[in-house]
C-alpha cells in the first residue's frame, strides 16, 4: 500500500501553424475551429510538484470540523475537474502531434535527373497546394534489386514524415555531408557541382529548391535582379498579380521561387481568336 501520493504539474509551451489564402478578420477569428493546422510542442517544464500524506491519522471529537469536511469535497471536486481538462486537452494534443495531412490526388512537382560518378539519379517531388513539400520518389540506375528497393522505402519513409508534420531542415541536417560511394562530380543540375554521396545530393537540391538554402549550392542564384534590393524584390512580388497566379500554376520547387526569369512576357502580344473564313 502506497503511503504518499505525488502530484507534478507542467507547464506546456505550443504553437500552430496556418496557411491561409487570404487574412480577414474573419479567417483570424475562425483559426481555432479550424482542424489543418501543424502543432508543435515548443518546452515542457515542471511547475510545481506536491506531496501528500496518505496514512489516516486518529482524529479526536474536538477536531471534527464541518467546514473542514466541505473544503476537503470541493478541492476533491476541483482535482476532478482539473484532470478531466487535463485528459481533454492531453488527447487534443496526441491528434494534432499524431494527424496525418495527406496529399491532394492531383499535385505539383517536379523531376530532376542529375549524374553521381556513373550513376543517374532520378528526384521526383510532389508539392501541397501551397507548394510546400510533402512526398519524394528516388530512381536510380546501375544498381542492384536490393539496393533500389531500400531507395525506394527511404523516401516513402520521408514522405511519411513530411506529411506528418516533421520539418524538411530536420532532414537537410541530417542527411547533408553525409559520405558513401557513388559521390564526386554531380551532371545535371545548374546548382550543385559536386556531392559526397546520393543522400548528401538529393538534399542539397530539397534545401535549395524549398528552403531557399543558398549556402548549400555551389552556383549562385541568377534570378534577382541587381539593382533591387530583397525588400523591393520582395514588395514587387506581392503587387504583381501575373506572378501571384504563376506561384498557383507552377511548382516551387521547380522555378527554386525564381518566378520573374520564368515567366515570358505576352503583354505586348495580341491574339486573333477569330477562325479564317
Amino acid at each position: 500500500m502506497s503511503k504518499y501520493l505525488v502530484e507534478t504539474f507542467y507547464t506546456c509551451s505550443f504553437k500552430v501553424k496556418h496557411f491561409l489564402d487570404k487574412i480577414d478578420e474573419k479567417e483570424l477569428n475562425s483559426l481555432e475551429q479550424r482542424d489543418d493546422g501543424i502543432f508543435e510542442v515548443i518546452d515542457i517544464k515542471i511547475d510545481t510538484r506536491k506531496t501528500k500524506n496518505l496514512e489516516k491519522k486518529p482524529l479526536k471529537k474536538n477536531d471534527t470540523n464541518i467546514s473542514e469536511v466541505k473544503l476537503d469535497k470541493n478541492m476533491a471536486s476541483m482535482e476532478t475537474k482539473n484532470l478531466t481538462q487535463n485528459s481533454k486537452f492531453l488527447k487534443n494534443v496526441d491528434e494534432a502531434v499524431n494527424k496525418r495531412f495527406s496529399m491532394p490526388d492531383r499535385r505539383k512537382g517536379y523531376i530532376q535527373k542529375a549524374t553521381i560518378g556513373d550513376h543517374k539519379v532520378y528526384l521526383h517531388t510532389g508539392e501541397y497546394e501551397d507548394g510546400k513539400i510533402g512526398e519524394i520518389f528516388i530512381d536510380t540506375s546501375k544498381e542492384g534489386e536490393l539496393v533500389k528497393a531500400l531507395m525506394n522505402n527511404f523516401a516513402i519513409a520521408i514522405s511519411l514524415g513530411l506529411q506528418y508534420g516533421v520539418p524538411l531542415d530536420e532532414f537537410v541536417s541530417a542527411y547533408v555531408d553525409t559520405k558513401f560511394e557513388p559521390s564526386g562530380k554531380v551532371y545535371g543540375n545548374d546548382r550543385i557541382l559536386s556531392a559526397t554521396s546520393i543522400l548528401d545530393y538529393i538534399f542539397r537540391e530539397l534545401a535549395i529548391s524549398y528552403l531557399n538554402r543558398e549556402d548549400l549550392a555551389h552556383t549562385p542564384a541568377i534570378g534577382k535582379s541587381e539593382n533591387m534590393t530583397d525588400s523591393e524584390n520582395n514588395n514587387f512580388e506581392e503587387n504583381n498579380q501575373l506572378i501571384k497566379i504563376v506561384k498557383d500554376m507552377t511548382s516551387k520547387g521547380f522555378v527554386r521561387n525564381d518566378y520573374k526569369r520564368k515567366l515570358v512576357d505576352l503583354s505586348d502580344i495580341r491574339i486573333n481568336l477569330k477562325g479564317k473564313k
